[in-house]
């Protein structure tokens, strides 16, 4: 049975992930709390096998270097931003007085494949929008779908590359076609449900 721990990082309050059986950990979308997030991956007492980028803004990677340094993992992101982990332009850094630079991904996501990190099992689905490269995370229990889709709401899509119409599209196509009763684990705020979006989010009506 896999289990999932929030970590609310700074400001921004973006959520990053740890996803764990008794053995394993995946690390989703390490925030700017380096320190807690590894306390917390301490406190599972599992080995970490990756880390999986829902997306390359720059809330969504500022600890990713000393994470991926700490642990020697890999990375997984979308091919579409595999340029954005290295330039802080594109992951929206640049102006932020703290520059965020990292490695390039050792691994590039394929939509619909199949994943057995250690041993715990997902597949990706495109939902971009928010920004072109941005994936779901679907696990056989819930969904870490980064900044596509809140409680209540969408992800921006006046960044760079964004587009409302794209995001409600991919939304529909590729999460509300998932099951109804699964929970959903946004980039940002509080958890859900796929059958509370489809009947309630004001955006998807």
């Amino acid at each position: 049975m896999l289990k999932i721990e929030r970590i609310v990082n700074g400001n921004i309050q973006e959520n990053c992930y740890i996803v764990h059986n008794d053995r394993y950990s995946l690390i989703i979308d390490p925030g700017e709390d380096y320190e807690t997030i590894v306390a917390t991956i301490e406190k599972t007492a599992t080995k970490p096998v990756a880390v999986l980028l829902t997306h390359a803004h720059f809330d969504h990677i500022a600890s990713l270097q000393p994470i991926r340094d700490l642990y020697t993992i890999p990375v997984y992101v979308s091919p579409i931003e595999k340029e954005w982990l290295v330039n802080p332009e594109l992951n929206l850094s640049a102006g932020s007085g703290n520059p965020i630079v990292a490695k390039a991904a050792e691994e590039l996501f394929e939509t619909g494949k199949t994943y057995t990190l250690g041993d715990i099992s997902f597949h990706v689905v495109e939902t971009s929008g928010h920004s072109p490269g941005s994936v779901t995370i679907v696990f056989e229990d819930f969904i870490v779908c980064g900044d596509a889709l809140f409680k209540g709401s969408i992800g921006r899509t006046d960044l760079y590359l964004g587009s409302q119409e794209q995001l409600v599209q991919s939304i529909r196509d590729n999460i509300l076609t998932l099951p109804d009763i699964l929970p959903a684990y946004p980039g940002h705020g509080d958890s859900t449900t796929i059958g509370h979006e489809k009947a309630t989010n004001p955006f998807l009506k």
